[in-house]
């Protein structure tokens, strides 16, 4: 009788974890992605820039160039709201994710920021080389919180339900660093919980890789140049990967930890 009521609830209830990355069944177009601006229709107002929350709209007048450091967007939508001439607009391209910082921004970071470019690089390749040859089996996730609103943390959970289920990837959460392959750091590595961040860290064996999730970990967000908080986790440990958004949804938080491991194109 049990066996019957079993089969069923399997007739009754479809299917419904998606394939993503296969973007088929994906309704993308109910996705917000991050921002864009059209330069053809930009008239170097300013507006956006002064409206901007985080102070991720970059206006250069000298050169009358603009755009948007993605690590510190927030995806607030203002910009779109208060373009007179509709230049800024709010995609639906979730899939962004890098290794490098730099390449998610539109001015460069300063020498002294903390953030080698080149010591980055060398980590990532060895970092590939290393999870490659050692990994040849699943892949073991420790979320650490480093002072986040939830926000973040939620969608990292969204992960794991029957809609997105990341462990058919052979990827699954683990309570302990010292079991982990990979730290998913959320928040802005306030100070009292730059210890924990620290000591985390440490107690992950390697290889490892550290995946900066949301605007808060890859620049401080609009928490940034705060006294109690950092502006940005990699002044504190070397990030592998940056995953930008307030907060990223659960498919981009996959196709970035899917992208460091090298599981897709581009």
């Amino acid at each position: 009788m049990q066996i019957l009521k079993m089969v069923r609830k399997i007739i009754q209830y479809p299917r419904l974890t998606q394939n993503y990355p296969d973007k088929s069944r994906l309704r993308v177009d109910r996705f917000v992605g991050k921002p864009v601006i059209d330069i053809s229709k930009c008239t170097r107002c300013g507006e956006c820039a002064s409206r901007c929350p985080s102070r991720a709209i970059v206006l250069n007048r000298e050169s009358n160039d603009i755009g948007i450091n993605y690590d510190e967007c927030i995806y607030c939508m203002l910009c779109e709201e208060v373009c007179q001439t509709r230049a800024a607009k709010m995609t639906n391209d979730f899939e962004f994710a890098e290794k490098n910082r730099n390449r998610l921004r539109k001015s460069p970071l300063p020498e002294d920021s903390g953030v080698s470019e080149v010591s980055h690089e060398e980590l990532c390749n060895k970092l590939e080389r290393n999870i490659k040859k050692t990994l040849g089996r699943s892949l073991y996730i420790r979320e650490v919180d480093s002072g986040s609103c939830n926000g973040c943390d939620y969608e990292i959970n969204g992960m794991n339900n029957p809609l997105n289920d990341i462990e058919r990837f052979g990827i699954h959460f683990v309570a302990s660093p010292r079991h982990a392959d990979m730290l998913l750091v959320t928040g802005t590595a306030v100070r009292n919980m730059q210890n924990a961040l620290l000591k985390t860290f440490n107690a992950t064996p390697d290889p490892k890789v550290v995946v900066a999730v949301g605007a808060c970990a890859c620049s401080g967000g609009i928490f940034r140049d705060c006294y109690a908080a950092n502006s940005g986790i990699d002044s504190l440990v070397p990030v592998d990967l940056y995953i930008p958004g307030c907060p990223p949804r659960p498919q981009a938080i996959m196709y970035g930890i899917l992208k460091v491991l090298d599981r897709i194109k581009g």
